[in-house]
């Protein structure tokens, strides 16, 4: 048995391997990074899938912010100018004074 592991062991000192490979510290740390970046439940893959949703929902939010402002805006204007809620009423719900006549006009 001594032998043998002594055959192994020259065999193995005449592969070469850089004295780098052959720390524990390193083929540990080597090996931690394999596990991390392939074989673990939050790997490299899913935490890149994650980082995209997550640049994604913050574009969104942008957006709908930026849209909220707009609606808060022209809801303000809306209460504030007596003509501009008399437009609306007018455009969206066909609104009219009662001496008036409305014509509605539709695309095919």
């Amino acid at each position: 048995m001594i032998e043998t592991a002594k055959t192994t062991y020259n065999h193995i000192r005449r592969w070469k391997i850089p004295a780098v490979l052959k720390n524990k510290y390193v083929c540990a740390l080597v090996i931690f990074l394999v596990w991390m970046l392939f074989f673990d439940q939050n790997n490299f893959f899913v935490q890149w899938e994650r980082y995209r949703a997550l640049r994604q929902t913050e574009t969104k939010k942008k957006y709908y912010k930026e849209e909220t402002a707009k609606t808060q805006q022209q809801l303000d204007e809306l209460f504030t100018n007596q003509h501009t809620l008399e437009k609306f009423a007018r455009e969206k719900y066909y609104m009219k004074k009662p001496d008036e006549d409305v014509f509605v006009i539709m695309d095919k």
